[in-house]
């Protein structure tokens, strides 16, 4: 008999990762807070939608949330209507939300006390790692609950670890956006000296990807980068969030990120010049602005 799964958010990322569990053999359940993105959801995939968490989540063996922020994560978890109120015992929720180590706690103690296990399991490789079944996911909580529901996470994850405690998936996806961040503004001021001082940017990446400065960034967004195209990826917005919730918890941890906080501000420099959604490799975009007042 197949195990029954929910998939609460359909955003760019949960709406082809619920239809991933629903083409590997589980039963899927949906909600969304649009109720026609899961209707488009139920046409492309088959499956059922449910009009709220709760319905979303009656019967399920695994739920799993992929939301925007803590908030939305406690608005479709917790309460009358949330999916903890509709889960079983011996289920497991798992939370791909990029949220807070504190809520992933949080949502962990209320999920002990309802006899549900729980994973917090953010995820990187973005828009399309999700839609081509290929995400990293970064987990945490025990190993039962882990290995119960890793065989479902790897129905659209290429890579999936258990990393520590509840909240340790979490605090491991902030030290990949860290990584990121520097990553992408030496990427943009390397390119924008390259392209300043008269280089073919494309001659000088090629040479230059194939020793040690080579990256997952460099390799995928070069191109982009030196064409100005930034309407795509990974938004701007949500960066800024994700670099908020990473400089609070250094703050609590009483360590200093300087560069992610100059990076942070630079980000925000890149939304007032209306880039909110651009992908993050927009940071070039602002250098060459800033050249402009120079000129």
């Amino acid at each position: 008999m197949a195990q029954k799964a929910a998939f609460i958010g359909l955003g760019v990322m949960g709406f082809p990762m619920a239809g991933y569990l629903q083409q590997k053999g589980y039963e899927t359940t949906v909600y969304n807070r649009t109720a026609a993105k899961a209707d488009e959801w139920v046409g492309k995939y088959g499956g059922n939608s449910a009009r709220t968490p709760r319905q979303a989540a009656e019967g399920a063996d695994f739920v799993m949330v992929c939301v925007g922020n803590d908030d939305d994560l406690r608005s479709v978890v917790l309460g009358d209507d949330g999916a903890l109120a509709g889960m079983k015992a011996g289920a497991v929720l798992v939370d791909h939300t990029t949220a807070s180590a504190d809520v992933a706690r949080e949502i962990a103690a209320h999920a002990a006390d309802k006899g549900v296990g729980f994973v917090d399991g953010p995820v990187s490789g973005g828009q399309a790692g999700a839609e081509n079944g290929v995400l990293t996911v970064m987990c945490g909580g025990s190993q039962k609950d882990f290995d119960t529901a890793k065989p479902a996470i790897m129905s659209y994850a290429r890579a999936c670890e258990l990393l520590g405690e509840a909240g340790s998936g979490q605090i491991a996806k902030m030290v990949n956006q860290i990584c990121i961040a520097g990553l992408v503004q030496g990427l943009s001021e390397a390119l924008h000296f390259a392209q300043s001082a008269g280089l073919d940017g494309r001659k000088v990446v090629d040479t230059i990807s194939k020793g040690a400065a080579q990256s997952w960034q460099m390799e995928n967004r070069y191109e982009t980068m030196l064409d100005d195209q930034f309407e795509f990826g990974f938004a701007v917005d949500w960066m800024r969030k994700d670099l908020g919730i990473c400089l609070e918890q250094a703050k609590r941890m009483g360590i200093s990120l300087p560069v992610t906080a100059v990076v942070d501000q630079f980000y925000g420099d890149v939304q007032a010049m209306g880039g909110g959604r651009w992908d993050t490799s927009s940071l070039i975009r602002r250098l060459r602005q800033l050249k402009k007042s120079y000129d």
